[in-house]
């Protein structure tokens, strides 16, 4: 192996094979592999341009006498040999003399290091099990090949972020992950680790991420390259920050994001959804947004409202502006046969393709998937939605299907990006990114679109993600707490959540309404407060058509007067806490805009030296100010919360002052979410 200079870079060469180390923003290292003559140009997430740094590389001849590598294994069977580093700021990488890769930071303590079985080329070092630390395996005949990387496993290491899965534990050492995206699991694989450093697995490919009791490993089943970042700081905020400065930070969200989002399974019309809203308003309740479900359309496709449901929603949105509420719009990426944009997308390669059988969606119509990786079809779809809905005031878009939701045989389908065992996690970024370009355009600067999924990067086109089709009940609420901080963590700071569940949801049931407003009581303290569900039972009536075009039929009513007088007065209470707090959102949302970090965040975040914290899953905060403890078992009536140590706590609502580092049993009546008040501040929560 050779191992030499070029500009700030450091090589790793041996034959046509290349790894490439190189100072990529503050306190931070790209590192990609290659086995190719070439290195894959892409940059996936890493798109935006960082800060140049006073890196230094080193190449230092090294005799194994000497105490620094005293502790150094390898260093036992050479009496010479080269060590290569680079160091950039709080970060160093050292390459020992095989090759090997180690990341300390600035105060010399080892923050991870490759994970390599194999013996050294004096054949006594290690073990002859040939574990490579990275390895690159060809698919016969391709060019394309198997990835593995290898790292150490820590006993003391705790892992935060990696996107969306629905799995209980917010600490996802001991998980393995699946690489993909799917209805309610997003993967966005960057984590922050305890030991003080930032990781992000830059390649959408398909495959797996296995945090090991033995090691870590990352696999990729199809790719053209290796390609991680690495970052270290001193605290979880400064790593986030210097994360998001090289994948991009989110705008300053809109002021009607920061309130009340009213949702259900679905408005059938224009009337419907005035009616809610000039209710709303008639009660003198708040709401900054009413959605506009799917199936409001002619066909998957066009774009465009039905007109015999929607006669006029210029009017519509015009009246709901005047009231002050914004109007989304849900789009799919779904084009049916029939539709009129079917022709052209299909003739210019504007739609997903597959490798070996023609995939076609059915249900509600013939469909097939547009490919949200073509920049042509970016601006296409956005076009026809500019024609249909922003010219009549539509400003907020729900860019639905995200994923997307095909049968997730991954190694069928291909685009124009590549093949989707390569390329298919970034879907979502390009779906999100049409709108945002295209808004851009026109000269919009309040963006914000409700995706369902996200990959690492989305966040700087205005993405606001939700969970997908999350079932009614009190366990996936208490996974949605995880899955929520879980992509705070990973860098995409505006999250949300269908109050009470999508699935199952009946609203005459006694425990259904308890789980609804629990729910309700903490999604008023997560970044987006929406209220959405399908609600069962759907209204009952006969199979209709419209120019042949089978519509769809509505859930039950979701409005907070529907679940009886009881839950509507909590429901209102907790309305008027939001906007007593908005002054207090909206700062948290331009400190994410500003420096990427997390709205609602783990404890950890925060209070990053109370190990007891880190320990903390069902609890966190809410900005740097409020501790959030929500209630996620039925009949619970108290709650049992961790008070971080460093300062006092203030219970908002009995007002009771209690000690930090100690954990307390808090009042949790059905009207009560518990809250707590960092010492100093002041926010009026229960008045």
């Amino acid at each position: 192996m050779s191992i030499y200079q070029e500009g700030k870079r450091l090589i790793l060469a041996q034959g046509n094979s290349q790894v490439w180390i190189e100072p990529w923003g503050e306190n931070s290292l790209r590192v990609r592999m290659t086995p190719d003559p070439r290195m894959d140009p892409n940059d996936w997430a890493l798109t935006e341009p960082v800060k140049e740094t006073d890196s230094t590389i080193t190449f230092e001849t090294i005799d194994t006498t000497d105490p620094w590598y005293k502790g150094e294994e390898w260093a036992k069977y050479h009496s010479t040999g080269t060590v290569a580093t680079l160091t950039n700021g709080k970060i160093t990488a050292k390459v020992n003399p095989e090759g090997w890769i180690s990341y300390y930071n600035q105060k010399g303590e080892l923050l991870t290091e490759e994970y390599w079985r194999t013996r050294d080329r004096l054949n006594r070092y290690c073990l002859p099990l040939r574990v490579y630390g990275r390895e690159m395996k060809p698919h016969f005949g391709t060019e394309s090949y198997e990835l593995t990387a290898r790292f150490e496993a820590f006993d003391d290491e705790k892992i935060f972020g990696m996107g969306q899965y629905q799995h209980r534990h917010l600490d996802k050492k001991g998980a393995t992950l699946e690489l993909a995206h799917r209805n309610s699991q997003a993967s966005v694989p960057f984590y922050v680790s305890t030991r003080g450093y930032g990781f992000l697995w830059n390649n959408p490919a398909i495959g797996t991420a296995t945090f090991g009791t033995n090691k870590t490993e990352w696999n990729a089943r199809s790719t053209r390259k290796l390609d991680y970042f690495i970052t270290a700081g001193d605290t979880p905020a400064e790593i986030e920050a210097q994360y998001s400065a090289a994948t991009g930070r989110t705008p300053m969200m809109p002021e009607y994001g920061m309130g009340y989002w009213q949702c259900k399974l679905r408005y059938r019309n224009q009337e419907e959804v005035l009616a809610v809203a000039r209710e709303h308003k008639r009660r003198g309740l708040p709401m900054d947004v009413i959605v506009i479900d799917f199936f409001h359309w002619t066909l998957q496709g066009d774009f465009k409202f039905e007109p015999r449901d929607w006669p006029d929603p210029e009017a519509m949105v015009k009246e709901l502006k005047e009231m002050g509420i914004e109007t989304v719009v849900s789009v799919w990426p779904t084009i049916d046969e029939r539709s009129e944009n079917w022709g052209k997308m299909a003739s210019q390669g504007m739609l997903m393709a597959t490798d070996r059988c023609s995939e076609r969606n059915t249900w509600m119509g013939p469909t097939v998937y547009f490919d949200a990786t073509h920049p042509g079809a970016q601006k296409f779809v956005w076009e026809r939605c500019k024609e249909n809905y922003y010219d009549k005031g539509i400003r907020c878009f729900w860019l639905d299907e995200a994923e997307p939701e095909c049968s997730y045989d991954f190694d069928n389908y291909r685009y124009w990006a590549g093949p989707a065992m390569q390329v298919t996690n970034t879907y979502p970024v390009g779906y999100a990114k049409g709108f945002y370009d295209g808004l851009k355009s026109v000269g919009e600067k309040d963006i914000m679109s409700l995706v369902r999924c996200a990959w690492a990067g989305s966040q700087k086109y205005a993405v606001l993600t939700w969970s997908g089709d999350i079932h009614s009940s009190f366990r996936a609420m208490r996974e949605q707490v995880q899955a929520g901080l879980s992509m705070g963590m990973a860098g995409i700071p505006w999250w949300t959540s269908d109050i009470g569940g999508f699935l199952g949801g009946v609203i005459d049931d006694p425990a259904f309404r308890e789980l609804l407003v629990r729910w309700f009581q903490w999604s008023c303290f997560c970044p987006v407060f929406r209220m959405h569900g399908e609600r069962s039972p759907w209204h009952e009536r006969e199979v209709e058509f419209i120019n042949n075009v089978r519509q769809l039929t509505s859930g039950q009513d979701n409005e907070v007067w529907s679940f009886g007088e009881e839950v509507y007065e909590i429901l209102v209470k907790y309305l008027f806490i939001r906007e007593r707090l908005r002054p207090y959102i909206r700062s948290l949302m331009q400190a994410a805009h500003e420096t990427g970090a997390p709205v609602m965040r783990p404890l950890y975040y925060d209070f990053p030296t109370d190990k007891t914290a880190a320990e903390v899953e069902d609890c966190y905060m809410f900005g740097p100010d409020l501790l959030v403890a929500p209630i996620v078992e039925a009949g619970a009536e108290t709650r049992t919360v961790y008070l971080p140590e460093g300062c006092k706590w203030t219970d908002a609502n009995t007002k009771q002052i209690y000690e930090g580092g100690q954990f307390v049993t808090v009042p949790a009546p059905i009207g009560i979410i518990p809250v707590m008040i960092r010492e100093g501040k002041d926010y009026p929560i229960y008045e």
